[in-house]
């Protein structure tokens, strides 16, 4: 992988001299045609195990203070605060295609997407967002049709290969071509942190053609590590995207508490990071 493609953490100016510190991706910037980010839990003003930058407003966090980072994460995309479509996610591999008349869900209205998990569109206004805490995101940039789509993929929607089921719903809405596509994977649990059980190890035995000990390390207590980013990685080239459009992080979200909220690392005690991705003007 060549090391421009690693997520680099860049300071966004908003207003009043303020910065927001978010991870954006080289590979994806240099098309052209995408806003994008993962944010950090530093630039907001959340308190408490939620501070400061918590973008879910189901994890107990003043509304009022969630509204206000997503002000300030719209201003430093520079994308419109009326435009974010957010996910009640729930560990699924379905993907929805959207457009322009689901801008402010999950945010100014009530969730209309359940048991969703990625979202797909072509629509110019409209800005995908899926929540994070040690899980997978993935991003999908078509530059030809001009298309994006962006999932959220924990093991089980890595063993259901959501990232490939991604690409098939842009191909079936947009006509997209694999190999035409930019896709990263985002910050996220890194193999040294994710231990887990036979049952997840399990989950895996089909459906990774004999690769199996490329994402698993089994554990002199009988556990495993489970390596998510390679997992991932197999499933998009198998699906078609070429290794030099494949850009993988080096971030673990549990490795950096003080700069990333993680599910693990805070024993569920925490907000939510969130995975942003929208076609500019």
């Amino acid at each position: 992988m060549q090391p421009e493609t690693i997520p680099k953490l860049n300071h966004i100016p908003m207003q009043d001299a303020k910065m927001l510190p978010l991870f954006q991706f080289p590979l994806l910037t240099e098309s052209g045609i995408v806003k994008h980010a993962f944010t950090t839990r530093l630039g907001g003003v959340s308190e408490g195990i939620f501070e400061s930058l918590n973008l879910s407003f189901s994890r107990g966090d003043d509304n009022a203070r969630v509204e206000e980072n997503f002000k300030r994460l719209s201003l430093a995309l520079g994308v419109e605060y009326e435009s974010f479509v957010c996910l009640s996610q729930t560990h699924t591999a379905n993907v929805v295609r959207i457009s322009h008349t689901d801008a402010g869900t999950g945010i100014l209205y009530p969730q209309r997407f359940h048991g969703v998990d990625g979202m797909v569109a072509n629509d110019v206004g409209v800005t995908l967002l899926t929540y994070h805490a040690d899980c997978v995101p993935l991003y999908f940039v078509d530059p030809v049709h001009r298309a994006i789509g962006l999932s959220h993929s924990g093991w089980r929607g890595t063993a259901a290969k959501i990232g490939q089921k991604t690409l098939k719903k842009m191909q079936e809405e947009f006509h997209t071509d694999p190999k035409d596509v930019l896709c990263a994977i985002g910050p996220s649990i890194c193999p040294n942190c994710y231990e887990v059980g036979e049952d997840v190890a399990e989950a895996f035995l089909e459906g990774f053609g004999g690769r199996e000990r490329e994402i698993f390390t089994k554990k002199e207590n009988g556990a495993y590590l489970l390596n998510l980013w390679k997992a991932n990685e197999i499933i998009l080239i198998e699906a078609g995207i070429l290794p030099a459009h494949l850009a993988v992080t080096n971030v673990c979200t549990c490795c950096n508490p003080k700069l990333l909220f993680s599910h693990r690392a805070s024993c569920g005690r925490r907000g939510n990071l969130a995975a942003v991705l929208a076609l500019s003007e």
